[in-house]
């Protein structure tokens, strides 16, 4: 008994480390988080049922397992994210690449309390963003980097009503945190030519607080449907900016409008969202799955941290964006008593247009082609290893710019994730 409370003291340790740093370029939305359903692009998961995972992803759907189990995942990610300017107002390069290699992972654990109840935990992200582009690249005065951390904890319940229903529930805490900066032009103020950029940087920190409803329909014991909903969360980043190396000039620009020392008041509504997933058990080898799913990007509210010319009086500047649709569609095959491979396709509809995107959050339509294997080493554990590759689309932008930024146009030639994910899960 010492020894299994060890070993799973030992593993939520190691998933907590790594979920530490999960954020990644060219997206914020996570479905990724290195489980099984990593295998088929999230294709079936508010239905799929069959492990841990289901903690967060449809706390109903805890009610199939038969054991108390936990699952542990380890995921690396690969941005390749690269811009190709077409046309800027102050020169410079394109920023190369603005991503690079991220550690994630998840832990969740369903404990089952009687025939018909359980109980469940998952601990992870599902919404972050990075980017970093550097200090001279052509969007500078838009964003040199911007960073969203987040780590969750969600607890909920599943109860089983009868045979063919079982609903669920769970609240979530999220712990946020948003570095962004982006450099001034001082050489653009008269009397000013020939300065070096300036800098702005805001770097806070929030809590925010959510739910998760869930409910799992079996009407017959081969085919299953799930329905969820996430609430929103409210994310408020308000702190001091600071203006570093600002041109006297501007500085007393800016001191007449009463913009610097200003509290910047950042306010981030992460989207509600609802999914609808099916399961469907061809025969003893094959099974067929996938969701429709929608999100409220156009509640999102993000606003671009920015300086834009000599007389504004805000640092921010409100974002539009339009509610998001989600698609997917896998199948799962069993070549061998102990074997599941997976394989799957997924597709989300672009929050934002050319003239409404920005470098900090360069959103466009994803493409999500994942696979992956399970091998069963004992009646009681199970690892496994899935890839996804994501294709985030060319995000265009067509910014006009304020006097300090000119236009910035272009889009990304290189927009690609790569997911990397192993996982294990103990039945006991």
């Amino acid at each position: 008994m010492i020894t299994r409370l060890y070993h799973c003291a030992m593993l939520g340790l190691l998933s907590v480390f790594l979920l530490i740093s999960t954020a990644w370029g060219g997206g914020v939305w996570l479905y990724e988080g290195g489980t099984p359903d990593l295998g088929t692009a999230g294709a079936g998961r508010a239905a799929l049922a069959t492990d841990a995972s289901t903690a967060g992803t449809n706390p109903a759907g805890m009610t199939r397992l038969d054991r108390s189990q936990m699952l542990s995942a380890v995921q690396g990610l690969y941005v390749n994210s690269k811009f190709d300017t077409q046309s800027s107002g102050f020169g410079g390069g394109d920023g190369g690449n603005a991503g690079g290699f991220v550690p994630s992972g998840g832990l969740h654990y369903v404990h089952r309390v009687s025939n018909d109840f359980r109980l469940g935990i998952s601990a992870g992200s599902y919404f972050g963003l990075g980017v970093d582009y550097g200090d001279d690249w052509a969007g500078r005065y838009y964003t040199t980097k911007a960073e969203l951390l987040t780590f969750g904890v969600n607890p909920g319940a599943g109860y089983r009503v009868n045979k063919w229903l079982a609903v669920g529930a769970g609240f979530s805490v999220l712990y946020a945190t948003l570095d962004q900066r982006a450099a001034v032009n001082n050489s653009a103020v008269p009397g000013q030519a020939g300065l070096s950029d300036g800098k702005l940087e805001l770097d806070a920190d929030d809590v925010g607080y959510g739910f998760n409803l869930g409910i799992l329909v079996s009407p017959w014991s081969s085919t299953r449907f799930g329905l969820t909903y996430r609430s929103e969360v409210d994310l408020e980043f308000k702190d001091s900016a600071s203006l570093k190396n600002i041109g006297p000039v501007l500085q007393g620009l800016l001191n007449a409008s009463g913009v610097a020392g200003s509290k910047v008041d950042i306010d981030m509504t992460i989207p509600q969202a609802v999914m609808f997933s099916g399961y469907h058990q061809l025969n003893p080898r094959w099974a067929i799955m996938g969701n429709i799913g929608w999100q409220q990007w156009s509640k999102f509210g993000k606003q671009d941290l920015t300086l834009s010319s000599t007389t504004a009086t805000t640092f921010t500047k409100d974002l539009d964006y339009d509610d998001t649709w989600h698609f997917a569609l896998g199948t799962q095959y069993r070549f061998a008593e102990s074997w599941l491979w997976s394989v799957g396709v997924a597709y989300d509809t672009s929050p934002t247009d050319e003239d409404t995107r920005t470098p900090d959050l360069p959103l466009d339509r994803q493409i999500r082609i994942g696979t992956g294997i399970q091998y069963d080493w004992n009646q009681n554990v199970t690892v496994g290893a899935a890839y996804e590759y994501l294709d985030a689309g060319d995000a265009e932008i067509d910014q006009e710019g304020g006097p300090l930024q000119r236009p910035l146009k272009g889009d990304y030639d290189t927009n690609a994730i790569h997911f990397f994910a192993v996982n294990l899960i103990w039945k006991f």
